[in-house]
């Protein structure tokens, strides 16, 4: 994110990436890990959000999770982790007009009011999307659909930048790259150890995958800028691995890596033109293309495993039951993110100011938030003292 933005923006931008650690950490300690993970029964409430048996994470300590052979507190940290990325992504339509401050309360909000009971639904016990047979490996609906969703929401009752500089491009392409890589690099871990296991095979399909999903959609991405606009860009690639990266999560241990191909061929697509159909008819300013990749990818990657899955797909059965689930669970990620996160922002906007004053978006956020920028200021060293240069000059110099 912090590659794309104007260069007076960077820091305020990967802070905004960097405080969920810190704010998302705390929240699933508190709530949010027993609100997803809690066991309230497979009816009633326990159908929508779990309980308080785990808060401050208690009887986790020093006991295993179920029969999966993990220590509790390491499920619990690792689905940690997936609640961090989620809320962060969320920030890709915000970027370079919101309050920090606004911000930061947003996210405490979304990661338990959203986040959480969303969660619960799919992977929770007696969560209603898992039991009704959808599959979700990895976060599709869970972490990409509920963040580019309410991201996009979110964007629109902000509204628009008011300095915007499409035509100059990132401020920092180099950024970017890296950026992409060491996202590429990490969703193996997310979508690999998912699985909970090494043992069956899974996490090894989940890897595969993984890998040859996010290589498909890229060089899928790469062809399309090429014959649309021309050239192949570097930042392009990028986004389409990354593209690719969201469309397989939800299928990642589902579907062989043969099919994981057709997945980022043509997850690609669907992603690019969605990201098109948002700059042209900007509605709403996605600035980062938060709802372009993750949103609309992560609706792409839950429909391609009702379709590719192996055993229940369509391909494989000939039914489009599971397809059928697929796009149900889909569908109550965007009815939920949507409308919480539009109560949320919009309770907020009516008790507290959510844009940043026009003189600072437009003269960049980093000095006025932070107080840094990322231009180092020209520094004024000391200038040595005349009688010490000559000195210096005068004693002689060792031989060796």
């Amino acid at each position: 994110y912090g590659g794309l933005v104007r260069d007076t923006n960077i820091i305020n931008t990967m802070m905004m990436s960097v405080v969920s650690m810190g704010i998302v950490t705390l929240t699933w300690v508190v709530f949010g890990f027993s609100w997803a993970f809690g066991d309230n029964g497979s009816t009633g409430f326990g159908m929508f959000i779990g309980n308080f048996d785990y808060s401050l994470w208690m009887d986790l300590d020093m006991k295993m999770w179920g029969d999966s052979g993990l220590p509790a507190l390491v499920f619990a940290a690792f689905q940690m982790t997936f609640a961090i990325i989620s809320s962060a992504i969320i920030s890709g339509s915000l970027v370079e007009r919101m309050r920090f401050s606004a911000y930061c309360i947003m996210l405490a909000l979304w990661s338990l009011l959203i986040y959480a009971p969303l969660c619960h639904w799919v992977w929770g016990p007696g969560g209603w999307i898992g039991e009704m047979g959808a599959l979700d490996f990895a976060g599709g609906t869970v972490v990409h659909i509920s963040s580019g969703v309410s991201g996009l929401v979110a964007g629109g009752i902000l509204g628009p930048r008011r300095h915007v500089e499409k035509d100059l491009g990132p401020a920092n392409v180099p950024f970017v790259i890296l950026g992409g890589c060491l996202l590429w690099f990490g969703w193996l871990g997310f979508n690999g150890g998912s699985a909970l296991s090494v043992t069956d095979g899974v996490a090894a399909r989940a890897v595969a995958t993984t890998f040859v999903a996010s290589a498909s959609s890229m060089l899928t991405w790469l062809a399309l800028e090429r014959v649309l606009k021309g050239k192949s860009t570097s930042v392009g690639a990028s986004v389409g691995a990354v593209a690719g990266l969201v469309c397989i999560t939800p299928a990642a241990g589902f579907v062989t890596p043969g099919w994981s191909i057709a997945i980022g061929a043509l997850g690609a697509p669907w992603c690019f033109a969605t990201v098109e159909l948002m700059n042209k008819i900007n509605l709403v300013d996605d600035t980062l293309d938060a709802f372009g990749l993750h949103g609309s990818g992560g609706i792409a990657g839950a429909i391609l495993t009702g379709i590719f899955a192996v055993e229940d797909g369509l391909i494989y059965s000939g039914s489009f039951l599971l397809l059928g689930k697929q796009i149900a669970g889909a569908l109550a990620g965007v009815a939920f993110s949507a409308v919480g996160t539009a109560i949320i922002v919009g309770a907020m906007k009516l008790l507290l100011k959510l844009r940043i004053p026009e003189e600072q978006e437009v003269g960049g956020i980093d000095q006025h938030t932070h107080g840094e920028s990322y231009h180092s200021p020209v520094k004024q060293y000391p200038k040595a003292k005349s009688s010490d240069v000559s000195e210096s000059t005068e004693q002689p110099s060792e031989t060796v």
